[in-house]
């Protein structure tokens, strides 16, 4: 009886050390994805690194986990493809759901407050980009005809539209600028607006948020202006 109770108790230890535990908890779904790995991956430095990994094997369903020490962007990927799935990490319970045929696009992403801010951020930034995939188009249709001066003129609204994002994200990235998103926002979709516009963001930043991954990388980047 004890020789059990030893086996059983050596198991258990070896299974301990070989979980990956960590203070963010994903717990997935990809439909139709059943067979495979699904990686979850990081920014370090300028490398993406798989932080862990889990094998499906007959079921779609998964947990990764990490430590985060502040939130940041991760991506969810899987074998195979080079599509990936953005999102915001941090600490908790987040979940993921997604389906093979549509890997990448518009997943369902639930328990990351940043995640929420970043989602009605890009469905605003989604606007604006259609809208200038429109005007390029219209442009070039202009300058096909050789008519220089219509082009022109969508040349002009492509700039006023450009402005327009711009003053769009500032102010967002203002109002939001008690979540860590919103420098990660300058960093990645302003970068090259008025200096004194982006420091507007960033003393509008909370403590917490000018302590973060993202709040750090802003100061650093503006002090090196």
């Amino acid at each position: 009886m004890n020789k059990y109770l030893i086996i059983i108790v050596v198991v258990f230890i070896v299974f301990s050390c070989n979980s990956k535990q960590g203070n963010m908890k994903i717990h997935g779904k990809i439909t139709n994805f059943q067979k495979g790995k699904v990686y979850l991956e990081k920014m370090k430095d300028t490398v993406l690194v798989k932080v862990d990994s889990v094998l499906l094997d007959g079921k779609n369903t998964f947990t990764l986990s990490d430590n985060v020490d502040s939130p940041q962007i991760y991506y969810l990927s899987i074998s195979d493809s080079d599509k990936y799935v953005p999102f915001f990490g941090e600490k908790g319970e987040i979940s993921i759901v997604s389906n093979l045929e549509t890997f990448g696009f518009k997943p369902v992403i639930k328990g990351s407050k940043n995640q929420k801010v970043y989602d009605d951020f890009k469905k605003m930034n989604a606007k604006f980009n259609n809208k200038r995939l429109d005007l390029i188009k219209e442009r070039f249709d202009f300058i096909v005809k050789k008519d220089s001066v219509s082009a022109e003129k969508v040349e002009a609204k492509l700039k006023s539209l450009e402005r327009r994002k711009y003053l769009y994200t500032i102010n967002f990235a203002t109002k939001n600028a008690n979540y860590e998103v919103s420098p990660y926002l300058v960093l990645s979709e302003i970068p090259n607006a008025n200096p004194k516009l982006l420091d507007t963001i960033q003393k509008a930043m909370s403590p917490k948020v000018r302590e973060s991954l993202y709040g750090k990388k802003l100061i650093a980047f503006l002090e090196g202006k």
